[in-house]
């Protein structure tokens, strides 16, 4: 083919919209590792969360400490399962530590998690509940007296030296804990921004997206578990308590919503190659997703819902239904983030000339019902460990497990 008839045909190429390559059609990411962020950016923001009242001394956000500490564990306890549900062997995980790749950022987050779980979050709930846990222990029947006295590690010292020991080693955990929060986190980030073959990912924003949607998402939770569990315990909610809240999570949404605008805006600016399908795609694919659910109804109606209740003169019933209704579209807007991410820098091709589709199963281990199953779990556990826990410290022995 002469000079002129490779370049005539490279000019048609160019206007081919809808064509991929044969070996272009297959995406590798399922709903999975959208899930897998999620859960991880939930753990992350629910324990930042917990530290304000331990490192920057917020005694208003008091009445939640224990149930983020609590929320950020469970969910910590089911993080590496979408994972491991999605490698063709997942009985061989326990390799990834025995051989490690310290170049891999994937597989260095075996150790990250396992830093994370035993180091900060399952020693933090030790020490905040240790004192409790010795006097469950006193007036529990068996076997929960036994389970109660092993968990304790058998100790029996609540004089006024050891509890303040205690406290002093949750505020040094804590204040390890937040940038090892950061660092869980904003690998996940950094993994995606990393991929610099694909535009969608490339990034030097998304690990800073990542973690402050984490954050946003993590407070959002737990003010929704707060004010759901006082509904089923008939327990007054503290407005105060919730009203801060809700202005740290008020803040935080209008520096993840400025990031994610900036991330977009550079994009614009470099104006690559890939801006054209790039644009194709928010207009075909992620419309729904990414305008509808992840900008509109996740970020800017949650905001002017925050900002009418923090700024009119609203009753208590008034605030909590709007808190309510906006943590809810939060919690939608941030899962379409991560959909968003995960599925839509998958969803063209990379000759930059077609779309492809993603149709999701509803059986099976990469299917509807396992992503499912692995969001409610963490509930689940959480659950198990509210029964168990008091997520108000115990008075004296006299009182119940609240």
């Amino acid at each position: 083919m002469n000079p002129e008839a490779t370049a005539r045909l490279s000019e048609l190429l160019t206007q081919v919209t809808g064509f991929i390559y044969p070996n272009e059609i297959e995406i590798h990411w399922s709903i999975l590792i959208v899930v897998y962020p999620y859960i991880t950016g939930l753990v992350a923001g629910a324990f930042i969360l917990a530290s304000l009242e331990n490192v920057f001394n917020v005694e208003e956000v008091r009445p939640t400490y224990r149930l983020a500490l609590l929320t950020a564990f469970s969910f910590m306890v089911v993080a590496p399962l979408p994972l491991l549900l999605h490698l063709g062997h997942p009985e061989r995980f326990y390799e990834i530590l025995l051989a490690p790749n310290l170049t891999s950022a994937m597989a260095m987050f075996g150790f990250v998690y396992g830093w994370y779980l035993m180091g900060v979050l399952l020693l933090e709930v030790w020490f905040e509940y240790r004192r409790d846990l010795i006097i469950l222990a006193r007036r529990a029947p068996a076997p929960m007296r036994w389970i109660y006295r092993a968990a304790s590690l058998f100790s029996s010292d609540i004089s006024e030296a050891a509890l303040a020991f205690d406290q002093k080693a949750i505020r040094a955990i804590t204040i390890v804990g937040i940038p090892s929060a950061f660092l869980l986190h904003g690998y996940v980030g950094f993994i995606f921004g990393s991929v610099k073959a694909n535009p969608w990912w490339s990034s030097v924003l998304i690990p800073i997206v990542f973690l402050m949607s984490a954050i946003v998402s993590g407070i959002a939770l737990v003010i929704f578990l707060y004010m759901i569990l006082a509904a089923i315990r008939k327990e007054q909610v503290d407005m105060k308590c919730l009203d801060t809240i809700t202005s740290y999570l008020f803040y935080a949404v209008i520096v993840d919503f400025t990031l994610e605008a900036l991330d977009f805006t550079h994009r614009l600016y470099e104006s690559e190659e890939s801006v054209r399908i790039l644009g194709t795609l928010i207009r075909q694919k992620l419309f729904l997703s990414l305008i509808v659910l992840q900008i509109l109804l996740g970020m800017l109606v949650p905001l002017a819902i925050l900002i009418v209740a923090k700024w009119h003169q609203l009753s208590e019933d008034g605030r909590k239904l709007l808190y309510f209704t906006a943590v809810i579209l939060i919690q939608v807007g941030i899962f379409s983030t991560r959909w968003n991410i995960v599925i839509g820098g998958q969803l063209f091709s990379k000759s930059f000339r077609g779309l492809m589709e993603y149709k999701m199963a509803i059986m099976g281990l990469e299917g509807f019902l396992t992503a499912l199953a692995l969001l409610i779990l963490p509930f689940v556990v959480l659950a198990v460990l509210i029964k168990m826990l008091p997520t108000k410290p115990l008075l004296d022995e006299a009182h119940t497990a609240a």
